[in-house]
């Protein structure tokens, strides 16, 4: 959806009423809402900023709050020891831009999916993990929960390890271990990382932070790493991940397969972003195989 005029003068007028627009570009990777990256002039300077509209109307009927928990979810990531945006306003909901649109600071940097160095960039991405996971986020209002109903998950058809699939969602309906819940990002994956000069410079896209266990960011990150890379690298992430972690992270593997039986929608598809920020030539054979290695990976260890 491109940026409306009814949504520039919000912008506008939010901002400086006196500012004026300069240049308008649609920002790559995003598949949920649209976000825009536009540059002001005001009082003569350059301000660059960042809108996103939640215009996918299913998700906004399914969470109407959803630029209000971003707001606030920016608002508590201001305490992360690392660059977030700054949220700047919102509008909740259609009535003042026709849809709900958070407006925020614009960071510098850009996703990095071929590092040169890519134990360097594992850590890196590690260590901007667990600074999130430093904030405990004792009073904010949203709560981890699984995006899935674990009892209706079914073995995938298309795997050529079923038996081990069983065996997974056997063990995500069980018991969960007890966590001491922190701030989680939520959505903690290479394409909302943001890097310059080699060294993490942002984190961005916090429309689903909560309060929750560390475990599944981790788990989540880790999944991202083996459909695009290997287990080896996802296994890689965990060890950075728990070098710098507090002592008292207990990683358990349930989390793992939590974040993989999650990822579960009907046929496995490669993620646009992927595609957007330059990982080509994946396929929906390739997911598939990454997987079922990443699952087998994972069960016989329990």
């Amino acid at each position: 959806m491109p940026l409306s005029d009814r949504i520039l003068q919000w912008l506008v007028n939010e901002i400086d009423k006196q500012a004026s627009v300069q240049s308008i570009e649609r920002l790559k990777g995003s598949t949920s809402s649209t976000l825009h990256h536009v540059s002001l002039l005001v009082e003569g300077r350059r301000k660059d900023v960042v809108v996103r509209q939640f215009d996918q109307k299913d998700w906004v009927t399914e969470e109407p709050d959803l630029a209000r928990h971003e707001a606030e979810s920016l608002r508590i990531a201001a305490d992360v020891d690392i660059k977030t945006p700054k949220i700047i306003s919102y509008a909740e909901t259609d009535r003042e831009c026709g849809v709900p649109v958070v407006l925020m600071t614009m960071l510098p940097g850009s996703v990095e999916l071929k590092p040169d160095d890519q134990d360097h960039w594992v850590a890196g991405l590690a260590k901007g993990l667990m600074r999130i996971h430093k904030i405990t986020a004792d009073s904010f209002p949203w709560a981890y929960y699984s995006y899935h109903d674990v009892d209706t998950i079914e073995i995938p058809t298309w795997s050529t390890v079923p038996h081990i699939w069983e065996r997974a969602i056997e063990i995500v309906r069980g018991p969960r271990p007890v966590t001491t819940p922190c701030l989680i990002h939520r959505d903690y994956h290479p394409t909302n990382v943001l890097w310059t000069d080699g060294v993490v410079s942002g984190v961005v896209d916090w429309v689903n932070a909560c309060r929750g266990p560390a475990g599944i960011d981790v788990g989540h990150c880790r999944l991202n790493l083996a459909l695009l890379y290997s287990v080896s690298t996802a296994d890689a992430f965990l060890v950075a991940y728990q070098r710098e972690a507090d002592p008292s992270f207990d990683y358990d593997r349930y989390w793992d397969l939590l974040a993989l039986i999650d990822f579960l929608d009907g046929t496995p598809t490669v993620y646009a972003g992927w595609e957007a920020f330059g990982m080509t030539g994946l396929t929906v054979e390739i997911i598939e195989k990454r997987l079922d290695s990443y699952i087998a990976s994972l069960v016989p260890r329990l």
